[in-house]
């Protein structure tokens, strides 16, 4: 007998790249446990203090754990890039393994097996900024996918149903900030999800647990007694990729403008 997934799968053979009507989408789309109506006033928000964060993978770690990403792939929820400008206006940037193992050496990985290693007195600047899902205000992940397996809770979480979801690849190439991968075991679209089964619970996401330089926090932004809140709109904040539209959730403290 055909699977659900096999047949939906077949039956967009031929039509990739179209949009489906409006009728289809709305009866494939699933039903989904929300948080409550309680949680309409909320919209979580991530905030990330570049000036904290050490490159020490902790976080990776706990995230692979946490959400059953194979501790020994190379693809991970959330990730930690390293930025290195030298003294003769050289950039290099590399996330070998997403930082699982932190940076431990000068080697940048350049890909393909190639390292080049700097010395310490030929950096001008160097610091690491973590990066994971933004969850969009205006997700065009959510836009793009055609079984409705990605989908926005009210209070802003993007979720991907691995039921549903069938492999098209629509919204990993649709996110502009790299977020989205193919799960090496499950053979569909994950992401982060600011680990919604902890959050609902009222516990830490798995990296924010984990950092113990608190370069990340998780708030409500519709909280104006929230701490994240009350940072976001007292100090200097920037977002990634403004000029998407997108309107991303998570906030950086001391962003640097290499930082792409």
């Amino acid at each position: 007998m055909i699977s659900r997934r096999n047949f939906l799968r077949y039956s967009l053979l031929g039509t990739a790249g179209m949009a489906l009507p409006l009728t289809i989408t709305d009866l494939i789309k699933p039903e989904r446990l929300f948080a409550s109506a309680e949680n309409k006033k909320t919209r979580w928000a991530f905030l990330v203090d570049t000036y904290n964060c050490v490159g020490c993978g902790f976080c990776v770690k706990a995230c692979k754990l946490e959400n059953e990403v194979p501790y020994e792939a190379s693809v991970s929820r959330t990730w930690v890039e390293r930025y290195i400008i030298t003294k003769d206006n050289k950039f290099f940037a590399d996330t070998p393994m997403a930082a699982r193992d932190g940076f431990i050496t000068n080697k940048i990985d350049l890909g393909l097996g190639r390292y080049k290693e700097i010395k310490n007195e030929e950096i001008e600047k160097a610091f690491f900024v973590p990066k994971l899902c933004n969850q969009c205000e205006n997700p065009p992940c959510v836009q793009v996918c055609p079984v409705g397996a990605t989908y926005q809770a009210p209070d802003g979480v993007v979720f991907v149903d691995r039921t549903w979801c069938i492999g098209c690849g629509y919204c990993i190439m649709a996110c502009p900030y790299g977020v989205r991968f193919f799960h090496p075991v499950y053979r569909v679209a994950d992401k982060c999800n600011f680990c919604y089964h902890r959050i609902a619970k009222g516990l830490k996401p798995a990296c924010v647990q984990a950092c113990p330089f608190r370069a990340r926090t998780i708030g409500n932004i519709n909280d104006p007694y929230d701490d994240v809140t009350k940072t976001i709109k007292t100090k200097r904040v920037s977002v990634l990729k403004d000029e998407y539209g997108t309107n991303p959730h998570v906030f950086y403290i001391g962003l640097s403008k290499e930082v792409r």
